[in-house]
């Protein structure tokens, strides 16, 4: 007998499903892991990614940088933009419009800061008051400048990309850089031991993997954790009502060409459409409750956005994508020696980009305890079940925290904020925040996924407003918080002149990653060791690559 299975050590992990998820997972589990571990991931030959999950946090930065892929290539292969936070378009009547950026509020964790804003600056919108961000998105600045290391920022930023070509680049940089073994096949049956864990998966071809931990990157058919396991899906609609999804690809116009830097979520008479700029198109899309409209009437509102920005659009040129979806999650997520990631252990909506950066948690999770045998595992997966269903149901909160604040009056948005669809967790909190402001106390764990400013942004900017507190502010503090406000303000002319637009940015990375490649490719061919010729593409990885994470940026939390 083998060490490996007299000791129950964990050595083989198994990857079923490709896609982004399953590439991340592998990605990053192959370039943590020791040498001792093999990391496999088995692709059907025929079954494409969603591919419409196009916007990611400010963690896929480390993500990446961990994987050993530099901005510059990730940005110029996959047609990336810098995504900056969300702006949200008529979610209240009259023409509202708010942000939420990325960038927390400068003196958030000294301050009150919504005390101080009340006290100094009233009339300034919350997202303004001791921040830039959203005044340098309304501008359509860029959050960083060509001199800008890789990964590092001016100001905090994630990506908005082309989901099927990150999925390549990483498919690449795993096999031809990190060693990742790629099996092409369909699953055709599963192999369990007496004690219930997965042993081997067997493809359609007979080929058999064995494994230690199997990791369930299938999306919605969750080959492993359903079909296997059967472990339950806990349905949402009756609080996050949206089960329907429409896409389009549009392309720029010759007289708009702008990239904004936030994912414009605009509200719709039956949903809400999204919006994000790419370097060569715009992923377009309209979220909708099959309860309140038919796939024809999706159709016509989604055209009708649009037309507004590119009139001379024919109907023929658009290709739409329909999605349906149920929302929820896994009763479990991690079964035995089977952990479900992506959407095979949950999915709500696409509204604040929350999908990429549950896979990243998980990962984040699974490897500060990567588990050593199947007693180390049995502990880890209770922890790591009691900690995704907290944060699946702080998801669903947040997100129908945005629903709950609309006073628009169509008969969505009246179902949308009805009581009953609103979780008991959330209608206290509001309740609370009717006396007080959202603060850290109210979010209880380390990384919450929508920490407390993340609130503040989405309630403030829909108008909810805070009784004041009883206490008194301090005159050092009303002090602290004017030097931030004022200096602020100093530093908006500063940011207009020296941060390039987006475009502009954007062009300038492209000639470097160019200029970078020819320079790589001129030295191979000069040199006279053997090993030259096995230079490619992929050798452009690390060529700008910074030596550490830039830790200095603001997050919102995990953000």
């Amino acid at each position: 007998m083998s060490d490996n299975k007299s000791h129950g050590c964990i050595r083989r992990v198994v990857i079923v499903g490709g896609g982004t998820a399953g590439w991340l997972t592998a990605g990053v589990l192959a370039a943590k892991l020791s040498l001792n571990h093999t990391v496999t991931l088995i692709e059907s030959p025929n079954i494409p990614s969603i591919g419409v999950g196009e916007g990611s946090w400010p963690s896929l930065r480390d993500t990446l940088l961990d994987i050993g892929i530099s901005e510059t290539e990730f940005i110029t292969l996959c047609q990336g933009a810098f995504k900056q936070g969300s702006s949200f378009v008529n979610w209240r009547k009259n023409g509202h419009c708010y942000h939420h950026p990325f960038t927390i509020p400068t003196g958030y964790n000294e301050l009150d800061t919504y005390t101080c804003w009340k006290a100094i600056t009233p009339n300034t919108p919350y997202e303004d008051a001791f921040s830039l961000q959203a005044a340098m998105c309304a501008e359509g600045m860029a959050p960083k400048q060509i001199a800008t290391p890789d990964y590092a920022h001016v100001l905090n930023y994630g990506y908005h990309f082309d989901a099927t070509k990150l999925a390549d680049l990483l498919k690449q940089h795993c096999v031809d850089k990190l060693n990742v073994d790629h099996v092409i096949g369909h699953i055709a049956s599963v192999n369990a031991s007496s004690s219930g864990d997965i042993e081997k998966v067997v493809t359609e071809s007979g080929q058999e993997i064995a494994g230690d931990l199997f990791i369930d990157c299938s999306g919605s058919s969750g080959l492993l954790i359903d079909k296997h396991f059967s472990v339950p899906w806990i349905p949402v609609k009756h609080t996050m009502l949206n089960d329907r999804a429409v896409a389009l690809q549009v392309p720029y116009s010759n007289d708009d060409t702008e990239i904004k830097s936030t994912t414009v979520a605009t509200a719709q008479t039956c949903g809400w459409t999204w919006d994000i700029a790419l370097q060569h198109r715009r992923g377009v899309g309209l979220v909708y409750s099959s309860q309140f409209a038919n796939k024809a009437h999706a159709n016509q509102v989604l055209i009708d956005y649009v037309s507004k920005r590119y009139p001379r659009i024919q109907d023929e040129q658009l290709s739409f994508r329909m999605l349906s979806f149920e929302p929820g999650y896994r009763a479990q997520f991690w079964v035995k020696n089977c952990l479900s990631l992506g959407m095979s252990s949950g999915f709500v909506e696409p509204l604040e980009a929350s999908a990429i950066a549950m896979v990243e948690l998980g990962l984040r999770m699974l490897c500060e305890a990567f588990p050593q045998n199947k007693t180390h595992m049995e502990i880890v997966s209770k922890r790591y079940n009691s900690r995704f269903e907290y944060r699946w149901q702080r998801v669903i909160d947040f997100l129908k925290l945005h629903y709950v604040l609309s006073d628009r009056e169509e008969a969505y948005w009246l179902a949308q904020r009805d009581r009953p669809s609103i979780p008991d967790s959330l209608a206290e909190l509001l309740e609370l925040w009717k006396y007080q402001s959202p603060s850290r106390l109210d979010l209880i764990e380390n990384e919450e996924v929508f920490p407390s400013a993340s609130y503040q942004y989405v309630l403030y900017g829909m108008g909810f407003s805070s009784s004041a507190s009883p206490l008194r502010l301090s005159e050092n503090h009303k002090r602290k918080a004017l030097h931030i406000y004022e200096t602020l303000q100093q530093k908006k002319s500063a940011y207009l002149q020296g941060l390039p637009s987006n475009r502009v940015l954007l062009n300038d990375i492209a000639k470097r990653y160019a200029k970078e490649k020819q320079h790589v490719l001129s030295h191979a061919q000069g040199l006279k060791d053997e090993h030259a010729l096995a230079l490619s593409d992929t050798d452009i990885n690390n060529y700008n690559a910074l030596d550490k994470k830039d830790t200095s940026y603001d997050r919102i939390g995990f953000r």
